[in-house]
């Protein structure tokens, strides 16, 4: 069983994830750690479970959720990973960063690539990619079937749905990715969102404004 722990870092209040199950392996999702304090915690829970962290996973790589990816790399010794289709939006972050007068990021480049279908493996843990444009052309999501999870990222929030009028965001791609590969999962399965509090597939399917 895997077990998922939460820190929302960064003015942004994007939520960054650690999984990591009873082998002590474990993965680091969508850093978003920006202050030097916030990049200690995320180091200190890590020492203090004694985690081995085996990959840096990004659901995407706007400039909110690679803020601490850097940082995470060099420090544990780890590959990034992200999707081919969001290089470029990547390349883009540290002009991002100096439009909005955000101080403290350090550029960061890819590893490896995921892509829709592949199954990424540490101890005893399997998540399952799946790609979900729209947010980003390359956005990724993170399913774990054993336990009954999605880590989706900037795409379906608890009452929400993620923002699209960024450059090369798609609305119709968004809406497309929710309901073909967020709302094909059973109604009992968590979505871990790279913003906000946790939720259901079904009550997003019952109850999210954008959709009823």
């Amino acid at each position: 069983m895997s077990t998922i722990k939460k820190f929302t870092f960064s003015p942004f209040e994007e939520n960054t994830y650690i999984i990591y199950d009873e082998t002590k392996e474990a993965v680091i999702i969508d850093p978003g750690c920006l202050a030097q304090e916030e990049k200690e915690k995320l180091t200190s829970f890590i020492k203090k479970e004694n985690l081995q962290p085996k990959a840096l996973l990004q659901t995407h790589t706007h400039l909110d959720h690679v803020f601490g990816s850097a940082y995470v790399k060099r420090n544990f010794g780890i590959k990034m990973y992200i999707h081919q289709a969001d290089l470029p939006v990547l390349a883009d972050v540290e002009n991002r960063c100096k439009t909005w007068g955000i101080p403290g990021y350090e550029p960061v480049e890819a590893d490896a690539f995921l892509q829709d279908g592949d199954i990424f493996s540490f101890g005893n843990t399997e998540l399952k990619v799946i790609w979900v444009p729209g947010h980003a052309p390359g956005h990724i999501a993170f399913i774990n079937t054993e336990d009954k999870y999605i880590v989706g990222g900037d795409c379906l929030f608890n009452g929400s749905i993620g923002r699209t009028d960024f450059p090369l965001c798609s609305h119709e791609d968004l809406m497309k990715s929710i309901r073909e590969k967020f709302f094909t999962l059973p109604d009992d399965y968590t979505v871990y969102a790279g913003h906000m509090a946790d939720t259901t597939i079904g009550f997003e399917k019952k109850f999210n404004p954008f959709f009823n």
